[in-house]
């Protein structure tokens, strides 16, 4: 994992656009911790990310920051219609939320 806390670790240039869009969607959230979750996860993975992949990523991206900051830090059961392989991938990247700093 990038050792990155303050912003994109990865410059947008090259990036189709919707990649690029949601580098900075995954940047620019409500709460800081989810900046770090969701930024670092796609510094790291948004190239790799395939079109369905993409589109699970989105969804993830429209629901509130604490909803999801309680399924990865595991303060609540996560819902079953957003047990996806790309928030499994997500929850890998970050070891269960144990890395977040």
């Amino acid at each position: 994992m990038s050792g990155n806390s303050g912003g994109p670790g990865i410059s947008s240039e090259g990036l189709d656009p919707r990649r690029r869009r949601l580098l900075f969607r995954s940047w620019h959230r409500g709460i800081r911790e989810m900046d770090l979750v969701y930024g670092r996860f796609a510094d790291a993975q948004i190239t790799a990310l395939s079109d369905v992949e993409l589109d699970d990523y989105e969804k993830l991206l429209e629901l509130r920051d604490q909803q999801v900051f309680d399924w990865v830090f595991g303060a609540q059961p996560l819902e079953a219609a957003y047990d996806t392989p790309v928030f499994r991938r997500l929850l890998a990247f970050h070891d269960g939320g144990k890395t977040i700093k």
